[in-house]
């Protein structure tokens, strides 16, 4: 682009559109695949674990490793962009990340799969919020809407179809073709970012008085909450002394960490972007549409798989019906929020999730796709829309040298929101399931009249059957449908936990300002030939 494209549309013939477009494309699929990686083995981790040897315990580290270093990178990107240039910063996240997955996908063993998993979520890491940056600073203002429904499409979509493409590829070739797929979009997306991508220029002087004891006091902070909010439901959280420890030094290191960017001349996360209402409000609801995306492609997949009993592929077909709401809805919202103050898309896009979630509220050991159609409908639509009209609103009033730092605290917000939220439900599930058992339980003790009917029946049905033992198999199969009952009560409870968290999202959107405030473009700042 030539530095002609400040501001305003008046100048917006100047921008060299196929340059930006492949550009900035390139990136996106970059980006597309970063997410899709999150996801892609969810559905596939029994025959990695067979694949290389790894118990049940070492198999969930498979996810953890990639998602821990990942939240470093994230913030810490925004400071190699501003010091390197973006363009470089990308090719080396995307560079990086084929090299891990190719080794990820010819791992052998369990300890060679985790490593390589966590290296390729470290360096995959700064892909993401990159194009969030490159949305808000490259393009014009009238066009940054467009730019914003590519992003909010590329990251509702992924973790969508992630299961459901694993699960297939998994079938049709092998679990290693989960890490190989990245290899032909990983190399087209370094090839358009290389020739097209020299967005900005970096600022040398910055490697210059690095704070190395801010990014420890940060990798600390991060690295701690992460691991805690992942394995803290499985480890009881803070019945575990490491759970609780590593709880300790994460909220030491974070005031440490906050302190000090705070007070250092040169910081590696500009934390200046709080004092600016959207943004600060803005981080809170991108936290419950995080949880919201991440938390309802958690519950549903699980009831699917441990209540209906469905396949991979099954459950993978019934959550396209999210996925194909959001395709359809981006460029529609993306229209709306263009057209009408952001905080009305925003609070009815928040609603929208509510509503589609409390649905989940009334579920039964019989719902299958058609029953979860409309939620999944309402969810995906309402993501959708908050999404892109909270990304608009959220950075829309800053200046341009908070934007870098401003996209890694959105997109860390989101992720940080997707695994708390993941954690609260598989806490909720467990909880919920205990305390609904004891109360059916007593409600329909073996003495009651309606429970010696039901097991009478059992027992004629396991006679039948030619069961050796039908009194004892009819007992069996009463407790399990007990049990059943109460799993499917507390899948319940964790759509409301999910409603909450949206209607409070709804809410704070509306203590939002309207975000008209223009942002102009890096090269009038000096931020880089363009």
């Amino acid at each position: 682009m030539t530095a002609a494209t400040h501001t305003g549309g008046s100048t917006a013939a100047a921008v060299d559109w196929p340059k930006l477009f492949l550009g900035f494309g390139g990136m996106a699929i970059g980006q597309f695949m970063a997410i899709l990686d999150i996801q892609i083995v969810a559905a596939s981790l029994p025959q990695i674990q067979a694949g290389v040897g790894a118990s049940a315990d070492q198999v969930s580290w498979i996810q953890t490793a990639y998602l821990i270093p990942e939240v470093v990178m994230i913030p810490l990107s925004a400071y190699l962009s501003r010091l390197w240039g973006t363009q470089r910063v990308f090719l080396f996240s995307c560079g990086g990340f084929l090299v891990m997955s190719v080794l990820a996908g010819m791992s052998t063993s369990i300890d060679m799969m985790i490593l390589c998993r966590a290296l390729q979520g470290f360096v995959g890491g700064a892909m993401v919020p990159t194009v969030y940056a490159i949305a808000f600073t490259a393009f014009p203002p009238d066009k940054r809407i467009t730019a914003n429904v590519v992003t909010g499409m590329i990251v509702t979509l992924a973790p969508t179809i992630g299961p459901t493409l694993g699960g297939h590829l998994t079938e049709l070739l092998s679990w290693r073709w989960l890490f190989f797929i990245n290899v032909l979009p990983g190399l087209l997306s370094l090839g358009l970012v290389w020739r097209f991508g020299n967005f900005d220029k970096g600022d040398k002087d910055l490697a210059h008085s690095f704070d190395w004891f801010g990014l420890a006091m940060m990798a600390t902070f991060l690295i701690t909450m992460q691991y805690v909010v992942e394995e803290g439901a499985r480890e009881n959280w803070f019945e575990d002394d490491m759970i609780l420890w590593l709880t300790v030094l994460s909220a030491v290191a974070g005031a440490i960490f906050v302190w000090r960017q705070l007070n250092y001349f040169r910081p590696i996360v500009q934390l200046r972007a709080f004092a600016d209402r959207n943004f600060a409000l803005g981080i809170m609801m991108s936290t419950v549409s995080g949880a919201a995306l991440y938390g309802g492609t958690f519950l549903m997949p699980l009831y699917l798989g441990r209540v209906r009993q469905f396949s991979a592929s099954e459950v993978g077909t019934t959550m396209l019906v999210s996925g194909l709401a959001m395709f359809i809805t981006g460029p529609l919202a993306g229209r709306w929020v263009r057209q009408i103050d952001a905080r009305v898309p925003m609070f009815c896009g928040f609603s929208m999730i509510a509503w589609g979630m409390w649905m989940g509220h009334a579920i039964t050991d019989e719902w299958g796709f058609w029953e979860f159609a409309w939620l999944q409908a309402f969810r995906g639509v309402g993501v959708m829309i908050a999404m892109i009209a909270t990304t608009q609103l959220t950075m829309s009033t800053l200046t341009p040298d908070l934007i870098k730092d401003a996209s890694g605290l959105v997109n860390l917000s989101r992720n940080v929101g997707g695994a708390v939220g993941m954690a609260m439900l598989s806490t909720s599930l467990t909880t919920r399931t205990a305390v609904h058992m004891n109360e059916l339980s007593a409600k329909v003790g073996v003495d009651s009249i309606q429970a010696q009917g039901m097991l009478a029946g059992l027992t004629a049905r396991m006679q039948q059957l030619g069961v050796i033992d039908p009194d004892g198999a009819a007992m069996k199969a009463f407790q399990y449908m007990i049990h059943q009952k109460a799993q499917v009560l507390a899948f319940g409870d964790g759509f409301a936990l999910l409603t909450i968290g949206a209607l409070a999202a709804a809410a704070l959107s509306l203590l939002t300002s309207p975000g008209n405030t223009p942002i102009p473009q890096l090269g009038s700042g000096g931020g880089g030939d363009h």
